[in-house]
């Protein structure tokens, strides 16, 4: 009862000395007492200056307002469907179709690693142009079917990591360990897992451009070093580690490349050469059609230049 009838006596002396009342930087604060100079009391106003209660009295909403700032509304978490859109039985079979594509290329790719493990190199390169084929397959299909989606993206970036990143250096090591240094090799085949990795990660970052792509696509290249050694060209082991490099730098660089739609609406014409070609002598008609499809990115990339 002491405690509470101080309380309430605390309370009366608010609000009779209002007047008094100080404002300090926009907080109502109460006067010092009266006699601050004689010793506290154990149950008086000292008491609830010690224990930090400076006030008593109410504040107003214009400074409540301006000491508590408004608490942001948290973002709800949200889950992002694996199929966007209608979600029929249709469309979910044409969903794991894709998919089913996409595990294909991962699972020969895989196949592909055990393969050149055990010495059969040519049969490794072809199960890494089946996963070429089947990685171009699941796109289209994509498109065609009406269900591309961002799982399907991401799906296709991790089969091509495994398939074009890891298997095809895994293939170009087993190729060149014979021909020249364990280390050589091992060094080329880093290099293409390392930019494969990097070319990866910033097509999934960048806007798509429909034209051309920005520096070699790793199916291509994995396309490129998988017949190199089906067809197994004639060239010292020196070169091709030197080819293997460069092909692994057009895959980081910024050289626009024409993507293979805009190849395909080519004349029938420039097609007759490489197949005529290929009857005559295919290591060579492969080798320079290889160069000509890298040198196209650094001229293209000189013209796009001069008419900025």
């Amino acid at each position: 009862m002491r405690r509470s009838g101080t309380l309430a006596r605390q309370v009366l002396l608010v609000r009779v000395g209002r007047r008094g009342v100080e404002l300090h930087d926009g907080v109502d604060m109460l006067p010092e007492p009266r006699y601050a100079d004689r010793p506290r009391r154990r149950y008086g106003l000292q008491r609830f200056h010690r224990a930090g209660i400076e006030t008593i009295a109410p504040i107003s909403p214009a400074v409540a307002a301006t000491l508590t700032p408004p608490v942001a509304d948290e973002p709800v978490a949200t889950s992002v469907p694996l199929l966007p859109g209608a979600r029929t039985p249709a469309r979910r079979m044409k969903f794991a179709l894709v998919n089913a594509c996409t595990l294909a290329s991962l699972m020969l790719g895989i196949n592909a690693i055990f393969v050149a493990m055990h010495g059969n190199v040519r049969l490794a390169a072809l199960f890494l142009i089946a996963c070429v084929a089947f990685d171009g397959l699941d796109g289209a299909l994509a498109r065609k079917l009406g269900v591309a989606s961002p799982f399907g993206a991401q799906m296709d970036s991790l089969a091509d990591m495994c398939s074009f990143g890891i298997a095809a250096p895994v293939v170009v090591y087993a190729s060149l360990a014979g021909e020249v240094p364990a280390a050589a090799a091992a060094v080329a085949a880093a290099l293409v897992a390392s930019c494969a990795a990097i070319r990866l990660a910033r097509f999934n970052v960048s806007p798509s451009d429909g034209r051309f792509f920005s520096g070699v696509p790793t199916t291509m290249a994995a396309a490129v070093l998988a017949l190199m050694v089906v067809i197994g060209v004639p060239v010292p082991g020196a070169v091709q580690i030197a080819g293997v490099a460069l092909l692994a730098f057009t895959m980081v660089s910024s050289f626009p490349y024409a993507k293979l739609a805009r190849l395909v609406k080519l004349p029938p014409w420039v097609w007759l050469a490489p197949v005529v070609g290929a009857l005559i002598d295919v290591r060579l008609t492969f080798g320079l059609i290889v160069v000509g499809y890298l040198i196209s990115g650094p001229v293209l990339w000189l013209r796009q230049r001069r008419t900025i």
